[in-house]
């Protein structure tokens, strides 16, 4: 199963504070933007927050409007999304308010950290995902074993920023408030380092709007992952190119795909669908390959995103097969939605023919539905 979509959730500063040096919590957000979040966590399967959040905030993580848990309750959710902890040392306090209200509740932790935390008979799960705390590994867990689709990520900081450099938040939420802290050992809601992409890449904006007095910014990570892990960015383009694919014109002779082309910093180069222009048999990947300069030096380290599995051979153009392009421009990184079935060519591994050149080849079969679609009445016949 695929991982959450991890939404990091958060109200800042204008300076980039998620709160001050004092003794209580300074509330950044208004009436209005303390129900949106009660909305975000009510669409949420699960909520997260770090242990040091934990610890300063003594937070309790509950949906409180009684519509809302009423309409989950309606759907067939629990009344309360799960609730979620992490901590690598297992120092937690059992009197916290989070053990003790909403629904069911999960900590991740170390082989070290769960030996503390059992002896403590906390009213949680608890799951040690090995000697190091691995992001990567929590988030298979909620997939797989806990059912989580959407990850709603309250903070701290320190999670924040993990979870955004190793590229595994799909979504940041970041509720401005009109005022400044202006306290350098105040907490900030991301901390210094590399992030992926570098100082040159940038976000996708979603949306921005009023609550109250703050202001909703809401963006997506757009740089690709590296080798064959898989980012949150990596899910985007996926999905993008499988709406392309739905836009060719249809065919009972051809494939429907979509393809696009990103750079390492997250800028899309090009996209193209099968069919496109007045070319009745280009392919996706060829398409967007057209559009660039072959000398354009990020293709080097550039992505392409196909719905279906780049071709290795084809009968419209013996020679042209995509996988062939796709090396030939200098691309070293694939990923795709599906497997090309023996429909119109028998034992078509694109896949392994870039493979064997040292291109990496990333699978998302969790597109493959949406990648398919359009091609319905090809695999029936």
């Amino acid at each position: 199963m695929p991982q959450p979509y991890v939404l990091l959730s958060a109200a800042v500063s204008l300076d980039g504070y998620l709160d001050d040096t004092g003794p209580e919590r300074l509330l950044l957000s208004g009436p209005d933007d303390f129900d949106r979040v009660d909305e975000v966590r009510a669409a949420s399967d699960a909520i997260l927050v770090g242990a040091g959040t934990l610890r300063t905030d003594n937070p309790r993580l509950l949906v409180n409007s009684p519509e809302r848990r009423a309409a989950r309750l309606a759907a067939g959710l629990p009344e309360y999304p799960l609730k979620v902890t992490v901590t690598a040392s297992g120092d937690l306090d059992p009197t916290a308010r989070f053990w003790h209200t909403g629904g069911e509740k999960v900590v991740y932790t170390t082989d070290e950290g769960a030996e503390r935390l059992r002896a403590l008979a906390l009213p949680a799960d608890v799951v040690s995902v090995g000697r190091d705390l691995r992001w990567r590994s929590v988030l298979d867990h909620l997939g797989n074993v806990r059912g989580v689709r959407r990850l709603m990520v309250e903070g701290g900081g320190q999670v924040h920023t993990q979870l955004l450099r190793e590229g595994l938040a799909d979504e940041l939420q970041l509720a401005v408030a009109p005022l400044f802290v202006g306290q350098p050992d105040a907490p900030r809601m991301f901390g210094n380092g590399a992030y992926p992409g570098g100082p040159t890449s940038r976000l996708r904006l979603l949306e921005t709007r009023p609550v109250g007095d703050v202001v909703l910014i809401r963006y997506a990570p757009t740089v690709p992952g590296t080798g064959g892990l898989p980012s949150a960015a990596d899910r985007h383009w996926l999905d993008l190119a499988c709406d392309l694919a739905a836009q060719c014109p249809p065919s009972r002779t051809a494939f429907s795909v979509g393809a696009v082309i990103v750079a390492a910093d997250g800028t899309e180069l090009a996209r193209a669908h099968s069919r496109e222009g007045d070319d009745p048999v280009v392919h996706a990947e060829e398409a967007a390959l057209a559009k660039l300069d072959p000398a354009d030096p990020r293709l080097a380290t550039a992505t392409v995103y196909s719905s279906l599995e780049p071709c290795a051979r084809r009968s419209s153009r013996p020679s042209s097969p995509c996988a062939r392009l796709i090396l030939d421009a200098g691309v070293r990184r694939v990923v795709t939605a599906w497997r090309e079935p023996d429909t119109f060519v028998v034992g078509a591994d694109g896949n392994a023919l870039l493979a064997a050149e040292g291109a990496e080849v990333v699978v998302l079969p969790e597109y493959e539905p949406r990648a398919t679609a359009p091609n319905s009445h090809l695999l029936t016949r």
